[in-house]
Parts: structure tokens; sequence; C-alpha cells
């Protein structure tokens, strides 16, 4: 499964070049019997196999150090339990020189080798995959192209979706006219053709703020609060300069 997606494209050219590494562990190394287990039946009952915390101690251990080891960086474990991902996290990641990634399977892993290793739980989202793989796969595709070097645009990241709080504006490309196939003519909005880089600007932040509002009103919230909290701060700024006393003659 790895590189997988990760060894195509951007990621995998800067991959190639050495921008970023990846090293994959087979959990099943660490087993410790001639069957390679790493899983048992839970404590408690019920359905599933929960993934053994020797095992994984001993793999977590030799693959990102002891706990608490300079340069350990930081261990996490894609959980549907834990925070989910966005584009904070992801910076923050992009700035820390190792990442180790924990890929449960089953019905999970043993609690107490979480304790014991510290591991912050990340999730994608409110939805259960098969295993930890996928997520992986996906939290290390929006790490890597944060890299220096990696993407050629760098202005192309500060414009994206969840950059400033908001959804990204919408694309168009030749033909200026395009006639779908229901024969209706779809027209590139005038602005977008006039050259006045200020009005091009101007709509583009009003088409996020008017798509965040309608599809993300968790987005919208703090965002909208925060510009009413900087308009505030401006005008407040504006009155106080106009009751500025005279200067004596």
């Amino acid at each position: 499964m790895f590189p997988g997606p990760l060894g195509q494209s951007l990621a995998g050219k800067a991959l190639e070049n050495g921008v970023w590494a990846l090293e994959s562990v087979d959990i099943r190394s660490f087993a410790r019997d001639k069957h390679r287990s790493v899983d048992d039946t839970p404590f408690g009952g019920g359905a599933g196999m929960v993934m053994r915390p020797d095992v994984l101690d001993a793999a977590l251990t030799a693959t990102a150090g002891p706990v608490g080891a300079p340069g350990r960086g930081k261990a996490i474990y894609l959980s549907p339990r834990g925070r989910v991902l966005d584009q904070a996290l992801v910076k923050e990641l992009a700035a820390t020189p190792v990442v180790t990634l924990l890929c449960g399977r089953y019905e999970g892993v043993d609690e107490r080798v979480l304790d014991a290793h510290g591991l912050e739980e990340v999730s994608l989202g409110d939805f259960v995959l098969s295993g930890g793989e996928p997520a992986a796969l996906c939290l290390i595709d929006a790490v890597v192209r944060l890299l220096p070097g990696v993407m050629g645009n760098t202005e192309t990241a500060g414009e994206e979706s969840f950059e400033r709080g908001l959804l990204e504006y919408p694309h168009y490309t030749r033909p200026a006219v395009w006639t779908d196939g229901q024969g209706v003519e779809r027209a590139v909005p005038e602005v977008l053709l006039s050259g006045h880089h200020e009005k091009v600007r101007a709509w583009r932040l009003a088409e996020a703020e008017r798509i965040t509002e309608a599809r993300r009103p968790d987005l919208w919230s703090p965002y909208e609060a925060e510009r009413r909290a900087r308009n505030a701060e401006m005008n407040k700024g504006r009155r106080q300069v106009r009751r500025r006393d005279p200067k004596p003659e």
C-alpha cells in the first residue's frame, strides 16, 4: 500500500529527489510466535480482534525510538475517535522533521500502548475505514505537498480551501463560452476577463465567503466572528484618529 499514490506525481517526484523519505514497517515482523500473530481476542468479550500491546510496543520502539528519546518526533495513531485532520494540523506536521504513523486494523489497538507511547489520535472524519493505511496516505499527501520544493507555484497553497478559514473560490479556464451537453451556453464571469486584478481579488473573496457560508456553517461562524472583530477594531482606530485634540497654535 506504500508508497502507492505517494510514489506518483508531485509527491513521487519529491520522494525520488529526497525532499522527503518514507519508511514502511511491517508490524508482523515484531510478532513473537511462528504464526506472526499481531492480534488477540478482546478482554470483556465482543466481536473482532485487538492488536497486541507487546507487538506494537516493539514495532514503535524499533521505528521511532524509545519514548522521550531526542528526535523522536510526533507519533500518531489513525483512529476515527481522534482529532479531525485539518489544515492547521497539516501545517504543524509539515514543520515536524519526523512523524510516525500507526495504522490499526481489526477492532483497533490495545489502549495501553497508546498511553505508553503518548500517541496522538487523528481522524479523517466521521466514518470508519478497514484500516489506518488509506487515512495515512491522505495525511502524508496533505503534508508532503506543503514541503518546500514540492509544489511549483508556492502562491497556490495560500489560496486553497481552509487557508483563510474559507472554502476555495470557483475556477474557470478556456473556452470563455462553453456549451454543455444540453445545449446551454455557459460563460466565464466577466470580472475574470477584465484584467482588473483588484476586482478579480474581491470577486474571489466574495465567492469564497458565499460558498463557505452556504456549505460549511462550522467554518463560516468563526470566520465571520473574526471578520466582525477586525472591522470593529479598524473602526475604533478611525474614531480615535478623528478625536485627536487639535495642535495648539
